[in-house]
Formats: structure tokens, C-alpha cells, sequence
């Protein structure tokens, strides 16, 4: 791994610290935003009516709402990549019953604390929770039913090495569904810099073409888009840091950020190399 990948892997690590460590002052921040108190909440979904939801687990960090199209069934082995207080494992348990198990990684032992917490609060003994990097998992392989993840992976350089790493974990069979943040088309340099302080999630962003095809090459099958919506910067922080004619532009262009929840499947059968057969 390259200094610039190091550099943004310790600056998003210590980003979520400090979101957990304030907690609920925080939870309006999005992703990784460079300035909390600028950052509308538009890209999180509504939690409160899935069942297992735990609100002290929710810091409205995510872009979707994976275990909408997970396909989680009672006893099965759920994986949570970038867990943070637990929000999603929680949802995933109430899935997976008291006979199956949630297992959550992240790299913030601030929010590995946290989300433990919300565990031993809520009762559950087959969630647990593991520090580690999602780019080189403390997971064994073919071990897990279903991975699901919210809005992390783009906060991530090297997408390529996650989604061998989900090949690699994922039972032959099994699936996952990620929810993330994606480009199309080139945006103008001004927008990219406004994108980055409204909402660092955004500023790791690839284009949608690229991200889905570092699946297709890690040898998932059946990938598709099950939910995708645009994320609409507001005027008045467009206006705090463009001028008219750059706002203009940018809302003529066809070029966008946007929320995709895509899923994808491990083939049953799989090669010694690690392709598909």
C-alpha cells in the first residue's frame, strides 16, 4: 500500500473516532464531511421502522438501507463491513435470529466500544463485533452467508482488494448488498472540492461504470442495481462556495453523484484460482 493510501485510511479512521466519540452531538454528519455543522442529512435512509433498529446505534452515517434487499435468512451468517456503532448488525439480527449470527468489522476502536455497548444493551450474544480492515479481513474463507455494508467502501482507495477480499469470505452461493456512493460523468473541479467538504464520502467516489466493474472482476455473477437515487447538494451550500455561473453549469450538466444498494452473488462453484469455473 502507497503513502496516499495509508494517508487516507488514517484520515477517515479518525474522522469516525471523533464521530463516535461525540456521538449523538454528531449524528446530522454524513459519512466523513469535513464540517459536521454544514451537512444535511440527505443521504440516509429511515431506519425507525425496521425492526431491531437502535437508535443510539443509528449516527446517520449511511446512504441506503442494505438489508432492504439483503436477503437475510433466519440462521444465517451476516457480515457488516464498516459496522460503526452497530446500526445495521442490529437490523441484520432481527433477520437472522437467535440462531444465526452478525459478525461487524471496523477499523475505529471508538466505534467498536460503541457498537459493543449497544450489544450487551440490547441482549444479543451472537453479535459481535472485530477491529480490523476490510481490505484484509480477520474473517476466514467461504464462511459467511451474506455481506452487507453502508456507505464505506467508497471511503476505501483500493476497491479492487475489498471486493476480492468479499469474493474470498462469501460462501460459494452467497451474496452480498452494499449500499455506496457513485459518479457519472466528469465533475467540474470547483464541485469536487464542495462535494469533499459537504460530504467526504463523496470526494472517494468512482464512476459507476468502474465501481461496478471491480465486482464483475473480483467473479461475482448476477450483479445488479437494486435502488439508486441522486444525491442533491443544497443551493445554499452550493451557494457558499460557487459563484452563479459555476452553479449553473453544474445543474445543466448530466453529470451526478449518486446512492446505488447493488447486490451480487459468488458463483456455487468456484476455481483453485479463485475465478469462476
Amino acid at each position: 500500500m502507497n503513502n496516499k493510501e495509508n494517508e487516507i485510511k488514517e484520515m477517515v479512521k479518525q474522522k469516525y473516532t471523533e464521530i463516535a466519540l461525540k456521538g449523538e452531538e454528531n449524528n446530522s454528519s454524513c459519512c466523513c464531511s469535513r464540517n459536521p455543522t454544514e451537512v444535511y442529512n440527505i443521504m440516509n435512509e429511515d431506519y425507525t421502522k425496521e425492526e431491531g433498529y437502535n437508535a443510539d446505534a443509528d449516527l446517520g452515517l449511511g446512504c441506503g438501507l442494505p438489508s432492504q434487499f439483503a436477503g437475510i435468512k433466519k440462521g444465517a451468517t451476516v457480515l457488516d463491513l464498516g459496522s460503526g456503532a452497530g446500526n445495521d448488525c442490529f437490523v441484520a439480527r432481527a433477520e437472522v435470529g437467535e440462531t444465526g449470527k452478525v459478525i461487524g468489522i471496523d477499523f475505529s476502536e471508538a466505534m467498536l466500544e460503541k457498537a459493543r455497548k449497544n450489544a450487551e444493551k440490547m441482549g444479543y450474544n451472537n453479535v459481535s463485533f472485530r477491529q480490523g480492515d476490510i481490505e484484509d479481513m480477520p474473517i476466514g474463507g467461504n464462511s459467511i452467508d451474506v455481506v452487507i455494508s453502508n456507505c464505506v467502501l467508497n471511503l476505501l482507495p483500493n476497491k479492487d482488494k475489498i471486493f476480492h477480499e468479499i469474493f474470498r469470505v462469501i460462501k460459494p452461493g452467497g451474496h452480498f448488498c452494499i449500499s455506496d456512493i457513485v459518479l457519472v460523468g466528469q465533475l467540474p473541479d470547483s464541485l469536487k472540492e464542495v462535494a469533499e467538504f459537504y460530504a467526504g464520502c463523496v470526494s472517494g467516489a468512482i464512476q459507476k461504470s468502474d465501481y461496478l466493474g471491480e465486482i464483475a472482476n473480483a467473479g461475482f455473477e448476477k450483479i445488479e442495481i437494486r435502488k439508486e437515487k441522486t444525491i442533491l447538494i443544497p443551493d445554499e451550500i452550493l451557494e457558499k462556495h460557487l459563484d452563479e455561473k459555476a452553479i449553473n453549469e453544474f445543474k445543466t450538466n448530466q453529470a451526478g453523484i449518486f446512492s446505488i444498494t447493488v447486490t451480487g452473488v459468488k458463483p456455487k462453484k468456484v476455481c483453485d484460482c479463485g475465478g469462476c469455473c
